[in-house]
């Protein structure tokens, strides 16, 4: 009996048919899902990663909020076309903070997963405020409310610590100079900026969005977007390419 006789008889075989596919999805969704119950063996520990400041974590709400992530991927794959374009192929690493991560499906606009540092601060309040103006073919709507809206802050704490219970390592000393933190990374002329550098590695401090007086949700979401690539040291990397 050939093959394609032997495939007759299970697609004429309803109840046979239906019990190989369910078969099937179960093993394939088997193979996909149990790795994710050890992601500590299954995520490589990266130098300099480090859990979202509070201000960053704010932007990165407003970030899901705008749905920004529609057409904005975070994830470079690992191809000659993407790196040479976007930078270093992402890192599982990278995006282990993430709740949720923001790799994204399609990209009507460019990868932002290495954004960080490319501009200035006012190139990016310049894009959001009138995308057209930077990027003339730009399909991007404005965002120019962010610059005048305030940013809550009531609630920060909370937010460390829902995070701090899906896993994300912040400290009691993090949750509990959440807001300071917060108010000194949008002011480099606050108290505690050296705090709050020492509990966030490579923390910018300055006024992201040009305004001194009124910490905004522009503030957010600059400090995010200035951050996303920024804390990994690839020429780490690249020196071991070169040395294989």
């Amino acid at each position: 009996m050939s093959f394609l006789q032997k495939h007759g008889i299970i697609e004429r075989n309803l109840g046979l048919l239906f019990i190989l596919s369910l078969l099937t999805v179960l093993v394939g969704g088997l193979i996909e899902i149990v790795p994710l119950f050890y992601l500590k063996n299954v995520i490589e520990k990266v130098e300099g990663m480090r859990p979202y400041t509070p201000l960053e974590l704010a932007g990165r709400n407003i970030y899901i909020r705008e749905g920004c992530y529609v057409c904005h991927s975070q994830m470079i794959r690992p191809f000659r076309d993407e790196v040479e374009r976007y930078g270093n192929y992402s890192l599982a690493a990278e995006s282990m903070y993430d709740r949720p991560f923001q790799w994204g499906s399609k990209r009507t606009g460019p990868d932002l997963a290495r954004v960080g540092g490319r501009y200035s601060d006012a190139w990016h309040v310049d894009h959001l405020i009138n995308p057209q103006k930077v990027v003339p073919e730009s399909i991007m709507p404005s965002y120019a409310f962010l610059a005048s809206t305030k940013l809550d802050t009531k609630n920060i704490e909370g937010h460390l610590k829902t995070n701090q219970l899906l896993g994300v390592p912040y400290s009691e000393e993090m949750i509990e100079n959440a807001l300071a933190d917060m108010l000194a990374q949008a002011n480099p002329e606050a108290d505690g900026v050296e705090d709050m550098q020492v509990r966030y590695p490579k923390a910018a401090s300055r006024y992201f969005d040009g305004n001194k007086s009124e910490l905004t949700e522009m503030d957010a979401l600059v400090a995010y977007m200035q951050m996303l690539g920024t804390l990994v040291d690839f020429s780490v990397y690249k020196a071991e390419e070169n040395l294989r």
